[in-house]
């Protein structure tokens, strides 16, 4: 009996999970399962040690498995086995004296306000449909914080342009609602009134949509972020989640609470959203190198 389907089914739909995360855990328990329990049942499962588990994180890192990943392989065994315990299908746990692996300290990246604006102001031709979509794009990651995924999910509905208030439905289906400013507003509704002219109203679909009506795809989401900020002179990384990383620097940045930020990202724990206090930190270092007059005074 396949038991690691039933613990999939069990973490989707009892744990809530995303599908996301359901497909990552059956590629590394197919994984786990090819190395040390190629029957997939409980009985064999039960007779897995510490030291197989440990010997094949030992394998994977050996092939270039990166810490980040390591520890999702780890938390994707230790899911499995509380549910095998919970079921009484097993009596001890193999993950338990397993320390997870130590990931590097990386700052995020993030795009400079000058630079945003440099995006967000360049004159476009209104009437031109992908120009003025890829502008809304852009304004919604960087003015509202969501995630590339939520952004392609948003359904016009969810977007109140009188309260100014958009509803996304995040990781694990968790359901949050974000403020946005009047500019980002008209931007809307401009968009609105030239995609139903050109396609029709499309009231209950995606708020943002191809020229033949259809929801955007991740990778062109990428492309149009990408595009516009080379174009706008920003280096480094280029990438949707990097104006996430950049809403939340400006907010916290400019004074707003890091209960408020980590609210409005949608994270589960501050410990996600105190990264950026980091981040903050390094702009007001650098700027005080910079601006004050014995900054660089030697002794």
């Amino acid at each position: 009996m396949d038991v690691i389907e039933q613990f999939l089914t069990y973490a989707r739909y009892e744990l809530n999970r995303s599908a996301l995360t359901i497909t990552a855990y059956r590629n590394d328990l197919a994984q786990l399962a090819d190395s040390v329990a190629p029957s997939r049942d409980a009985a064999a499962l039960s007779l897995v040690t510490t030291g197989d588990l440990r010997l094949w994180l030992s394998e994977r890192a050996g092939v270039g498995d990166s810490a980040r990943t390591l520890r999702r392989k780890l938390a994707a065994c230790r899911a499995l086995w509380r549910y095998l315990a919970k079921r009484g299908l097993v009596t001890g746990d193999p993950t338990r004296d397993i320390e997870a692996a130590k990931l590097p300290v990386r700052l995020p990246q993030w795009v400079r306000p000058a630079t945003m604006d440099a995006v967000l102001d360049e004159p476009i031709d209104e009437g031109d449909f992908n120009a003025a979509r890829d502008r809304l794009v852009v304004a919604l990651l960087y003015e509202t914080g969501i995630r590339r995924a939520e952004l392609i999910g948003l359904k016009d509905a969810a977007v109140d342009n009188r309260r100014r208030e958009l509803r996304v439905t995040g990781k694990r289906d968790k359901e949050r609602v974000v403020p946005y400013g009047a500019e980002l507003a008209a931007m809307i509704e401009r968009w609105r009134a030239l995609r139903d002219s050109e396609l029709g109203v499309t009231t209950g679909g995606p708020l943002l949509v191809t020229r033949s009506g259809k929801a955007l795809y991740p990778s062109l989401v990428w492309q149009i972020v990408n595009r516009r900020l080379r174009a706008a002179g920003a280096t480094g990384q280029a990438s949707p989640h990097v104006l996430r990383h950049s809403y939340a620097s400006a907010l916290l940045g400019d004074g707003a609470g890091l209960q408020s930020v980590k609210e409005l990202l949608g994270h589960q724990s501050l410990a996600a959203t105190q990264v950026y206090t980091h981040v903050t930190m390094r702009e007001l270092q650098h700027n005080y190198q910079q601006a004050h007059p014995r900054a660089s005074k030697q002794q």
